[in-house]
């Protein structure tokens, strides 16, 4: 066999290997990033300086504007609504 098929078929063989870890890793940090923004909403006290320090007011006139629904939804909900559409979460 000549030698520099097989140097050629060794190089793409490990390039590939890479690229696989690398997408695995990025794919992974994607999903904790994930985790991390559900659990910064899971409660009032986690995401205060959005829910508990914004007005309701400005707030709930804010969702109105963008065409999200307030009624009978908890201040945090609505919050992550926002942020997850309007925020750049997911861009």
């Amino acid at each position: 066999m000549d030698k520099s098929k097989r140097t050629f078929c060794r190089r793409y063989f490990f390039r590939q290997i890479g690229k696989v870890v690398e997408s695995f890793g990025k794919g992974l940090q994607e999903a904790q990033q994930s985790l991390a923004f559900d659990d910064f909403f899971e409660s009032y006290e986690s995401s205060y300086a959005l829910t508990l320090a914004y007005p309701d007011d400005i707030l709930i006139e804010t969702a109105h504007q963008h065409g999200i629904d307030t009624e009978g939804r908890e201040k945090n909900e609505i919050v992550k609504e926002l942020f997850e559409k309007y925020g750049g979460y997911g861009n």
